[in-house]
């Protein structure tokens, strides 16, 4: 394989769709929120992207299969919002700068095929959290912008690089005269934030009308923030039993002296 290709399962051909990326990035924000959408509205899968700027390794199935690292395209008809999607998830992203312009530029050619108008990437926005994560926002222009901004949404600090696929679809977009947004949720970014993702799926659901169940993604938050917890309390003790050490060591200091 020399360069980036798309086999296509399943032709379709939508008049008007949107397409969402959800790739691995910060804290896996975007994968799980394309992922847990893509389950939640029975997407089907139509089209598979391989690339030889991909990491070299395969992976082995739960049927003991191996197979290239690879993207996939999943489509839903919005028969409520008379739109039509296409949801993109995948194993990984680009390892190097040309790799990362290949395959967006791949992605970008074949949502124009498809009568794509409204490209949504989205991924994490890596900082502390108080309370619930907030989204930042950036778009291709400000009337797009301004209309996700009425659902709570920030716009994104001036300067703030936005890397990887969920950065360069957009600046695509923009440079073709299609419109583009970013969605990047809060996360600390060191493990995967279900939070996070929750917060993108909400907004995405009030968007587009989508009716979706977060029950399973609510217990995986509750099961990520106990694990947090016994991290946080093994380090507390940790720090204790430091604090007494040095204090043992103190002492038998002044008592030599």
């Amino acid at each position: 394989m020399k360069k980036t290709i798309i086999l296509e399962i399943e032709k379709i051909n939508p008049e008007r769709a949107v397409l969402i990326e959800g790739l691995p990035g910060l804290g896996l924000v975007g994968k799980i929120a394309s992922e847990y959408l893509i389950k939640q509205l029975k997407a089907r899968k139509v089209a598979e992207l391989y690339s030889p700027h991909f990491a070299h390794f395969v992976i082995v199935d739960d049927e003991g299969s191996l197979r290239l690292l690879r993207l996939e395209f999943y489509y839903w008809k919005g028969e409520e919002t008379n739109r039509d999607f296409i949801l993109l998830t995948g194993d990984c992203q680009a390892q190097t700068v040309e790799g990362q312009y290949e395959v967006a530029g791949a992605i970008f050619n074949y949502a124009r095929e498809k009568n794509v108008d409204l490209i949504i990437t989205l991924g994490g926005y890596q900082r502390e959290v108080v309370g619930e994560p907030r989204i930042f926002a950036s778009a291709t222009n400000r009337r797009l912008l301004e209309d996700v901004m009425k659902f709570g949404v920030k716009s994104s600090p001036p300067g703030s690089p936005i890397i990887g696929v969920a950065g360069i679809l957009v600046g695509l977009s923009g440079f073709n005269e299609v419109d583009a947004l970013c969605l990047l949720a809060e996360t600390r970014g060191y493990r995967p934030d279900p939070k996070a993702s929750k917060s993108l799926l909400n907004l995405l659901s009030k968007m587009f009308k989508f009716n979706i169940d977060l029950s399973d993604l609510e217990g995986e938050i509750a099961r990520y923030e106990k694990m947090e917890e016994r991290i946080r309390r093994i380090e507390r003790k940790r720090k204790a039993t430091e604090r007494e050490r040095r204090a043992e060591e103190t002492e038998r200091i002044f008592y030599i002296g």
